[in-house]
């Protein structure tokens, strides 16, 4: 007889964050027609109603900003009554998804902006989680992670977004330890480059930094830094879909024996960073640098 535990049945309750777009959104949608009870995390209203409109009515956004301790309480105690509400134990997931980039030189990057990029990529994940960890002990559910293979090989100008996950990976390794007596699966989600609307809102981010840059970064860092810019470009135009992910997530949260980690992508980009995080430091480091510009 195997000892392989059947699939988890689907029909209980998922809390995603970041479903506004991008990766969360299309996390929310799949899980929504796979038959969970999604509730759907989201800033603003209009991004709720147009997450309503395209799923089911099991599908309910949920005002949640992961940086504000009085929202993140105002939405867990709305998914606490609503499952209670439906009978259910508790939940059987969370997608921890939000996150934004901060990108530059770590020389010129405002201390400020770095806080930021922690405050909602780690800080903010860890606190929805500590929130929702009751519930997750009801119902025996889930927690899956969104990382990014930045969480293994740091690039320039990335320092600031890969710090943040290289400390979800961290994060990640010990809750999946720790949540381990009481049945809590833990998995990380580590994607390659994804189309969503965060190229377009780094470099957007990335425009308005060298316009309001000390007239030393331009100076030091410029030729690098259009270099970069023009490979983001490239990764842009080269993604897959966040539907990808959303499957790899769908998988996470239904599979009898869960993996630790689930690796998404397989484009030349993707096979290059998993090759740079397993070269010796200086070796990396000479690859890296041979790609950029020379400067100064």
């Amino acid at each position: 007889m195997s000892r392989a535990r059947a699939k988890t049945p689907t029909g209980g309750a998922v809390l995603v964050t970041g479903a506004s777009s991008g990766i969360g959104q299309a996390c929310a949608l799949r899980l929504d027609r796979l038959g969970f009870r999604v509730f759907a995390g989201v800033r603003q209203v209009a991004a709720g109603d147009a997450l309503r409109r395209a799923a089911s009515d099991r599908l309910a956004p949920v005002a949640l900003d992961v940086t504000d301790a009085g929202s993140v309480r105002s939405a867990v105690d709305a998914v606490t009554a609503a499952v209670g509400e439906a009978g259910l134990a508790g939940l059987a997931g969370l997608v921890n998804n939000a996150g934004i980039t901060v990108w530059g030189p770590l020389e010129f990057v405002p201390l400020d902006e770095l806080w930021r990029q922690f405050e909602v990529s780690v800080f903010g994940q860890l606190a929805v989680t500590q929130a929702v960890l009751p519930l997750l002990r009801a119902g025996r559910g889930r927690v899956v992670n969104i990382g990014s293979l930045s969480g293994q090989v740091a690039l320039p100008f990335y320092g600031p977004y890969a710090a943040a996950k290289f400390a979800v990976e961290a994060l990640n390794d010990a809750l999946r330890v720790e949540l381990r007596p009481w049945g809590i699966r833990v998995a990380l989600i580590d994607p390659g480059s994804v189309a969503t609307p965060i190229w377009e809102k780094t470099l957007a981010a990335a425009d308005e930094r060298m316009r309001e840059a000390p007239p030393a970064m331009p100076a030091l860092y410029g030729p690098a830094i259009e270099g970069v810019r023009r490979h983001a470009r490239r990764l842009a135009r080269a993604s897959f879909p966040p539907a990808d992910v959303a499957r790899s997530v769908g998988r996470a949260l239904t599979a009898g024996r869960p993996r630790a980690r689930y690796r998404v992508g397989q484009s030349a980009q993707t096979r290059l960073l998993l090759l740079l995080a397993h070269l010796p430091p200086r070796l990396r480091d000479g690859v890296i640098a041979r790609t950029l510009p020379r400067y100064p």
